[in-house]
């Protein structure tokens, strides 16, 4: 069992070292090209990260700014309201306590 274990660890060794020399043979570029080229994806990445960012803060900024508006015509709306009821209320209240008549 012990011979069976050392030959498979030896295999896999062997296996490694034939993948990592096939790796560095057919690689397409060099390790300072390969090295560039992800530099460059990682900066388009946080480029791309960046713009949906500031897009998103403008959005929130447009949802708020549509808040502040929609509230302020609701305490208008409001506040219209409840002025046409106090006087109406007032008006109300002044006729009936108006000159007894009998």
């Amino acid at each position: 069992m012990s011979d069976r274990d050392s030959n498979s660890f030896l295999w896999f060794l062997a296996g490694l070292g034939i993948g990592a020399i096939a790796g560095v043979l057919y690689a397409p570029r060099s390790g300072e090209e390969t090295r560039q080229v992800l530099r460059s994806r990682a900066e388009e990445g946080r480029e791309f990260v960046r713009q949906r960012a500031q897009q998103a803060r403008e959005q929130a900024a447009g949802w708020a700014d549509r808040g502040r508006e929609v509230l302020s015509q609701q305490k208008e709306q409001f506040r219209s309201a409840f002025e046409a009821g106090r006087q109406a209320y007032q008006e109300a209240t002044a006729t009936d306590s108006g000159p007894d008549v009998r």
